[in-house]
């Protein structure tokens, strides 16, 4: 089979495409941020989640402003780290050193991506006034959602080539999509971020995620487990 050919398979068209879709949303919610457009939605969504007499406080209970900085955690760089690690090893241990490497460096490449956009960006947080949780740096997109959205994504991309089973592969996915869409909403409820950083993040993340599996397709990585 020629490389055109191979590429132009159903189940090779549907990444392609969905990876065209994430950079195409990404490039465009850039282009709103850049010309000002996106600012009123940002403010409006900002303020919608506030309450008290100044509306500087994050609407909810004590409680459940505690158990969203407990999930901003999982997009922290620590967190992630120990992601990785935990899943490298697990894929050198089952024999899947290529893939372990492919991982590894796509976690890392994605992340000098992210500092890169943020220096690029260099948009603003909201102000500190309405920061629940402890936040620095430049807020374009925001680094929580998008590596979130790289590691966890990628990683079950990559882990759900070594499942035999199609509910167990929905299953890693839908696991890492949860986890990525909780960090990302965390962001926004924190006040650290605004939402149209969030959505970038997400966006710039998941067609990262979607190159990598068209990389680890494209070398056969994880099919000899399912032979």
């Amino acid at each position: 089979m020629s490389p055109i050919r191979h590429y132009l398979e159903p189940r090779m068209l549907w990444p392609i495409l969905l990876m065209g879709l994430a950079a195409w949303g990404f490039m465009e919610i850039a282009g709103e941020v850049l010309e000002g457009d996106a600012r009123t939605v940002d403010v409006w969504i900002l303020h919608l989640l506030r309450t008290g007499d100044q509306g500087l406080r994050p609407i909810g209970p004590l409680w459940l402003q505690e158990a969203i900085r407990d999930l901003t955690a999982l997009g922290s760089p620590v967190v992630l780290v120990l992601t990785v690690g935990a899943v490298w090893g697990y894929m050198v241990m089952a024999g899947q050193r290529a893939m372990s490497w492919l991982a590894l460096g796509s976690s890392c490449g994605g992340l000098l991506m992210a500092f890169a956009l943020k220096s690029v960006f260099s948009r603003a947080r909201p102000d500190a006034v309405f920061h629940a949780t402890v936040a620095s740096g430049y807020s374009f997109p925001s680094g929580h959602a998008m590596m979130s959205a790289i590691v966890y994504l990628t990683l079950a991309a990559l882990l759900a080539r070594l499942v035999p089973r199609a509910r167990l592969r929905w299953y890693v996915m839908g696991t890492a999509a949860a986890l990525t869409g909780l960090v990302g909403l965390s962001r926004v409820y924190l006040g650290v971020h605004w939402a149209s950083d969030v959505a970038a993040g997400w966006a710039a993340g998941a067609a990262w995620a979607l190159l990598c599996w068209l990389l680890a397709q494209r070398l056969k990585l994880g099919q000899e487990s399912k032979a």
